[in-house]
This record gives structure tokens, C-alpha cells and sequence, in this order.
């Protein structure tokens, strides 16, 4: 039905705005009575073999979310009625930010791909944290992708992430370290092994100051090199990261289908999509062998099918998240891939 009928009336709209039109319906649809029941009986999958136990937390099954969906947790409860085995929220900042001017948001059908530039366009920690604090479905598991204002400069990033930190952690039950959109001017030069060591540290000391410290992770891009990944693992050994988030959209715009001329149009921000899926789950592969399957990733990028969502997992994931595919091909995905898990 969603291929048939949903999708290409959702792609006769502008993408930003069909997303908006799909938040609004849902919400809508959610609140007649009896529509939550029908949902989860038509996406939730629940079976003993699905349930994965990473960095502490125990997931109902391992499809989760990516972030940028909902970046405000305007939808949580709605979301959780489709099967995922786990939210993830944001990117959020300290401070409200309206993003970069639209259009900034463009799919390549030819490629089941999106390009994006929307420059963490979010309502700002504080008003995150109180929708979160209302939610009622308590048992989904929620994730928390913190970022920081454009207007920061990088030598003080890292107070962003920090407030990000204290604003969200009663609300989430881990986080994501951010310094990988290409859509932040100078952001994935906090990269580097010295800022990026500086800036975990940071984080890091003041989440093991709580009584109940949060899982933190970091986000990884796809376009780095074999040796930038070898850092990221020696990152990730002394800051006591409990995993890697691989990978985040790419810059690239090799192997596409689309006349180049029309992607070059568009302009900047980051490919997602199936031209991503061979390099996401390349990067997987080189992380988990050579930190000996010892740091947990959560697989992204390019899943579009059960297979594709199995290979990631073959590779070394732990986990894996859904944005791109889940536009293309619709909630059914989420229960597909699991129905397939079950499967063997």
C-alpha cells in the first residue's frame, strides 16, 4: 500500500514538506481511539531471538530510528507503534536554530537517495527535554544525538555538547556525539584526534559524575581514511566511548544514476541513501576487526531491505538505523527486516 498508493503522492509534494504532512497525519491518525493497537499489530514484531542486550541497554530488537527524523521528539509515542526497536532523537543543540534557508532537503529517485543540507534545525535542548519529559511510552528506548550551534565557534563546542548533555540526560537513555553532519560550517573538523579527544573528555567527565552515567557514543562520517578510522578506535579506547554510530551521510556524489548536472544543481549537504550502503557497511567491517568486535556500532546507511540490514549486521554491527529507506520504502521495513532476523 505505502509503494503503491502513500509514496508517490508524498513525492508529487516538496520532501520537506511531505515530511512535515507525514508528521501531522500520524500525530492526527494516532489520536483516534484503537489506531495505536491497529499500528503495532501491523509493524511490531516481538520474539526472544530479536532482543539485543548493547552498552547496557536490553532493545526489544535491534532496528532503530536515525536520528534526523525527529529531531524535535515531537513524535516519539507515534513512532514507537511502527516496530522500531529504538528511537534516536535530534540532532539537538543548546539553542534554538531555524537551520539553513530551504529547500534543503531533495530526493534522487533514480538513486533511492536524499541529499540534505538542514543545518540541525531544532527547537533547542530545553524545549526537547520537556516534550521528552511528557512522553508516554516509557519503555522505547530513546537516543539522544547532541550537536552545537552554528554561531559556536569550535574552540568552544565542546560547552555546547555539555549543556546539551545536562539538558537531556534524564530524558535519554544514551547519546550520540555529532561532529560529522557536513552541514555545519567547520563541524567535522572536530574530527581530529586533538579537538575530538578535547571534546569527549569533556562530555565524558561530566557524564561519569552522574550516579547513573549514560552510554555515549560517537557518530562517525563515511569519507574518512583507513588511518583517521584507526584514530577514531584510539578516540574511542581513551575516552571510554561505550560505541561508534557508523556512519553519518557522505559527501560524496560518485556512482549515481542521476544525471550529474541535476545533482550539481542541488548543491551542497550530505548524501544518504542506497549509494551509500556498500561504503557505511565497508567502514563497519574495517571498525569491528580491528577493535576485535570489542566497541558495539550501530550500523547506518543504505538499508533498504532485510538483506541490506543483515549484511550490515554480518559485518559487525550491533544495531541498526533507518532514515533513508524508511522514506522509500515505508514502515513495512522495520517488520520485514525483523521478520527476516527471525528467520535466520
Amino acid at each position: 500500500m505505502y509503494k503503491a498508493l502513500v509514496k508517490p503522492a508524498l513525492f508529487t509534494l516538496d520532501a520537506e514538506r511531505a515530511h512535515h504532512f507525514v508528521f501531522d497525519n500520524l500525530r492526527r491518525a494516532a489520536r483516534v481511539p484503537g489506531t495505536k493497537a491497529l499500528l503495532r499489530s501491523l509493524y511490531e514484531v516481538q520474539h526472544p531471538s530479536l532482543v539485543r542486550e548493547v552498552f547496557g541497554l536490553k532493545f526489544p530488537n535491534p532496528v532503530g530510528l536515525a536520528a534526523g527524523f525527529d529531531k524535535n521528539a515531537a513524535l516519539t509515542d507515534e513512532l514507537a507503534t511502527l516496530g522500531f526497536g529504538f528511537v534516536e532523537i535530534g540532532t539537538v543543540t543548546p539553542r534554538p536554530q531555524a537551520g539553513n534557508p530551504q529547500p534543503r532537503l531533495f530526493r534522487l529517485p533514480q538513486d533511492e537517495a536524499l541529499v540534505n543540507r538542514m543545518g540541525f534545525n531544532n527547537d533547542g535542548a530545553a524545549a526537547v527535554a520537556a516534550r521528552l519529559a511528557r512522553r508516554q511510552n516509557r519503555q522505547l528506548i530513546i537516543g539522544g544525538n547532541i550537536g552545537k550551534n552554528k554561531d559556536t565557534p569550535n574552540e568552544r563546542a565542546a560547552e555546547d555538547y555539555v549543556a546539551c548533555f545536562e539538558a537531556l540526560a534524564e530524558q535519554v537513555d544514551y547519546f550520540v556525539v555529532n561532529v560529522s553532519s557536513p552541514n555545519t560550517p567547520n563541524l567535522r573538523q572536530l574530527q581530529e584526534k586533538e579537538p575530538l579527544i578535547d571534546l569527549l573528555q569533556r562530555v565524558q567527565e561530566r557524564n561519569l559524575s552522574r550516579a547513573q552515567p549514560r552510554p555515549l557514543l560517537l557518530k562517525i562520517a563515511p569519507d574518512l581514511t583507513d588511518s583517521q578510522l584507526d584514530d577514531i578506535l584510539d578516540i574511542a579506547r581513551e575516552t571510554k566511548l561505550s560505541g561508534l554510530v557508523s556512519t553519518n551521510t557522505t559527501i560524496s556524489r560518485e556512482g549515481l544514476v542521476t544525471d550529474a548536472g541535476q545533482v550539481a544543481a542541488l548543491g551542497a549537504g550530505g548524501l544518504s541513501g542506497r549509494p551509500l550502503r556498500a561504503r557505511a557497511t565497508e567502514v563497519i567491517r574495517y571498525l569491528h576487526q580491528r577493535s576485535r568486535g570489542e566497541l558495539p556500532i550501530i550500523g547506518a546507511g543504505g538499508i533498504h531491505s532485510a538483506a541490506d540490514a543483515q549484511e550490515k549486521l554480518a559485518a559487525g554491527a550491533s544495531l541498526v538505523q533507518l532514515y533513508t529507506g524508511f522514506i522509500y520504502e515505508g514502515p513495512a521495513l522495520v517488520s520485514r527486516i525483523n521478520k527476516a532476523l527471525i528467520r535466520g
